[in-house]
C-alpha cells in the first residue's frame, strides 16, 4: 500500500507531496491541470524510462520517492535474491539529473531499471484506458485462472516437476550428442591412449632423461675431467692437499705461539673438511658416469618419443601428456559404458516425464473447474456495468508442457445479444476491454493481495446508474485494497473516502501544478463544479452534498 508519494522537478510539479488513505482516494482536477502529469511521474518510479526533458527546472535533478507498506505482499524472496534490505515501510526513489543521468534505489540501495520495474508492478498497478491490451494476451488470462481457481499449490508442484523433466530430457539429449561424437572418435582414442599408455610416462621423468642424456653424451670427458681434478688435489708433491697439510702445521705453530689464532686455525680446519669431501664426491661421481652407448641409444629413443608425443598434442612437459593420457582413458571408458548410461538417462527421463505429466493434469482438472464460476461471475459483474448482453466463455487446449502447464485458454467474449462469441482482441472495443479488465479486478480483490490500483479516468464514456455501479464497486475492492482513481465524474468522485484536488498555480514566473486533500466544504464546491462549471449555482451546490450524503 502506498503510504507517502513525493514529487519534485517533474514537468509542471516544482514539490508535491500525497498521502493517500488505505481505502478509496478520489483525484480530480481541470483538463490540463496535471493529473496526467502525476501518472507519468508514477511510471517513472515503477520503471519506465525518462530524460531531461521531464525537469521543470533544468539545473535541478527531479526526484519522485513512495513509501510502502509491503507486509502482504510476500516479496521477501524478491529481496533476497536481488539482495536487497527488506525493511517496512519500503522506500523506492527514482532520480533524473540534469545531465539526463536516471538512477534507481530501494531502501537507499541503487538497483538497475529492470529491478525497479518488477518491484514496482508488485506494489502498484496502473489502470488506464489504453492500458488494457494485456487482458487479450492468454498468459494473462491463464494466470487470472490460476488465482480464482486457487492452484498454487498444485502449480508449484507441476513447475517443479516441469523443472525435473526439462533437466533430465537436457541430459539424455546431451548423452546421445555425446554419443554421436564418441562414437566418431572412439577408434582415434583408442589408438591415442594405447600409443600413451605404451609409453608408461612417469611424473618428471623428463627432467632426469634429460640430465642422464648430457651426461651419457659427455662420459669420457667428464671422466678425464674429474680425473685431472683429483689429480691436482692429491699428487704427492705438487698437490693441493700436500699444499693444505703444510699450511695446517704452520696454522698449528701461530696458535702454539699466540691464542688468537685459534679461530683462524678452526676455520682453515672447516675449509680443508669441505675440500676432502669435496674430492671424495668427484671420485664417487667418476665411479658412477659410465660410458655407456647402449643406454645412450635407450635415453635418446624415449625422450625423441616423448618429443614427438608432446609435438603432437601440442604440450610441453611429461605431466600434461599424462592428463591427455587420463582424459582419453575418460573418454574410452565412457564409450564402453555408454549403452548403460543411455539407457540410464531415458528411464531417468521417461519417468520424470510421467510424474509431470500427472502433476500437469491435476493442475488442468483445478483450472477447468472453475470456469462456469468464473464466466458466471463475470457476466453478473458486468451486466451491473451496463453490458447486459455480455457473455464469457473459455475455451481449452491441451498444449505440449510448458512452464505454466499443459494448457491454452483462450478467453471468449460478446458484447451483444446474438453475436458469436470470439476472442476478446478481436472483438472488444477499448471502453469494454476497460469494464472487463476492472471487472476482473473486482472479481481477483478476494482471491489475492492486489497492488494499490490506480484507476485512470476508467469512468470515461459511461454515466448515470453505470458509473455508480462502477463506483460501488470501487467501495467493495478498497474494503481490502487501496485505490487512487481518477475521474471527471462527481458521483463517482463523491464516493471517496478522500477527496484530492489537482491545480495550477500561477501566482509564480513559471506556472506549476499542485494537489491538496479537499475539507467538506472543499469537496461541496468542487463537486458543484464538476456539475455545473466555474460559477455552480445554488442548486449544484445542494447536489453536491446529495451525492456527498448518499
Amino acid at each position: 500500500m502506498l503510504k507517502t508519494l513525493s514529487i519534485s522537478n517533474y514537468a509542471l510539479i516544482d514539490d508535491l507531496h500525497m498521502q493517500p488513505g488505505s481505502g478509496l482516494n478520489m483525484v480530480t482536477g481541470e483538463t490540463g491541470a496535471g493529473k496526467s502529469i502525476m501518472l507519468g511521474a508514477v511510471g517513472l518510479l515503477l520503471g519506465k524510462r525518462a530524460d531531461t526533458k521531464v525537469l521543470l527546472h533544468e539545473d535541478r535533478k527531479c526526484v519522485i520517492e513512495g513509501w510502502f507498506e509491503i507486509g502482504e505482499y510476500g516479496l521477501k524472496d524478491f529481496f533476497e535474491e536481488h539482495e536487497l534490505d527488506y525493511e517496512e515501510p519500503c522506500i523506492i526513489r527514482r532520480e533524473i539529473s540534469p545531465s539526463g543521468k536516471s538512477r534507481s534505489f530501494v531502501n537507499d540501495s541503487p538497483v538497475l531499471l529492470e529491478v525497479l520495474k518488477e518491484l514496482g508492478s508488485r506494489l502498484m498497478d496502473v489502470h488506464s484506458q489504453h492500458d488494457t491490451l494485456l487482458l487479450g494476451e492468454g498468459s494473462y488470462q491463464l494466470g487470472l485462472v490460476d488465482a480464482f481457481s486457487g492452484t498454487s499449490a498444485e502449480l508449484t508442484e507441476y513447475k517443479e516437476r516441469f523443472k525435473a523433466y526439462r533437466k533430465a530430457k537436457e541430459h539424455w539429449e546431451d548423452l546421445k550428442k555425446k554419443a554421436i561424437e564418441l562414437q566418431k572418435e572412439a577408434d582415434f582414442n583408442q589408438f591415442q591412449l594405447e600409443e600413451l599408455s605404451a609409453l608408461s610416462l612417469v611424473a618428471g621423468e623428463q627432467e632426469e632423461l634429460e640430465s642422464n642424456q648430457e651426461i651419457l653424451e659427455n662420459a669420457e670427458e667428464i671422466k678425464s675431467k674429474i680425473h685431472e681434478i683429483v689429480g691436482l688435489f692429491q699428487d704427492d708433491q705438487f698437490g693441493v692437499l700436500q699444499g693444505l697439510w703444510q699450511i695446517q702445521q704452520q696454522l698449528h705453530n701461530l696458535e702454539r705461539l699466540a691464542h688468537k689464532f685459534s679461530e683462524i686455525k678452526e676455520r682453515f680446519y672447516s675449509t680443508l673438511i669441505e675440500l676432502k669431501d669435496l674430492v671424495a664426491t668427484l671420485e664417487e661421481e667418476d665411479l658412477n658416469v659410465e660410458v655407456d652407448f647402449e643406454k645412450l641409444e635407450e635415453t635418446r629413443e624415449r625422450l625423441s618419443k616423448i618429443y614427438q608425443l608432446q609435438k603432437k598434442h601440442g604440450v610441453l612437459t611429461v605431466e600434461e601428456l599424462i592428463a591427455i593420457e587420463k582424459d582419453l582413458a575418460d573418454r574410452v571408458f565412457e564409450f564402453q559404458n555408454l549403452d548403460e548410461s543411455l539407457e540410464k538417462a531415458e528411464k531417468e527421463f521417461h519417468q520424470a516425464e510421467k510424474l509431470m505429466i500427472k502433476s500437469g493434469e491435476a493442475l488442468t482438472a483445478k483450472r477447468k473447474s472453475c470456469f462456469s464460476s468464473f464466466e458466471k461471475s463475470m457476466e453478473s459483474l458486468l451486466h451491473r456495468l451496463g453490458m447486459e448482453n455480455a457473455k464469457i466463455k473459455f475455451e481449452h487446449q491441451s498444449i505440449q508442457p510448458s512452464t505454466s502447464g499443459l494448457d491454452q485458454i483462450e478467453m471468449l467474449f460478446s458484447a451483444n445479444k446474438g453475436s458469436q462469441l470470439q476472442p476478446l482482441k478481436k472483438v472488444a472495443s477499448g471502453g469494454e476491454f476497460s469494464r472487463l479488465l476492472f471487472a476482473i479486478k473486482y472479481l481477483m480483490a478476494d482471491k489475492m493481495a492486489l497492488p494499490t490500483l490506480i484507476f485512470d479516468e476508467i469512468d470515461t464514456g459511461i454515466s448515470g446508474e453505470v458509473a455508480l455501479q462502477m463506483v460501488r464497486m470501487m467501495k467493495d475492492i478498497a474494503q481490502n485494497h487501496q485505490i487512487i482513481c481518477i475521474t471527471h465524474l462527481p458521483q463517482v468522485a463523491a464516493k471517496g473516502d478522500l477527496h484530492y484536488f489537482v491545480y495550477k498555480d500561477n501566482s509564480a514566473a513559471k506556472t506549476v501544478s499542485k494537489i491538496k486533500l479537499l475539507d467538506e466544504n472543499e469537496r461541496v464546491q468542487e463537486l458543484a463544479k464538476m456539475i455545473a462549471g466555474a460559477q455552480p449555482s445554488g442548486s449544484a451546490v445542494e447536489s453536491a452534498k446529495e451525492l456527498l450524503a448518499n
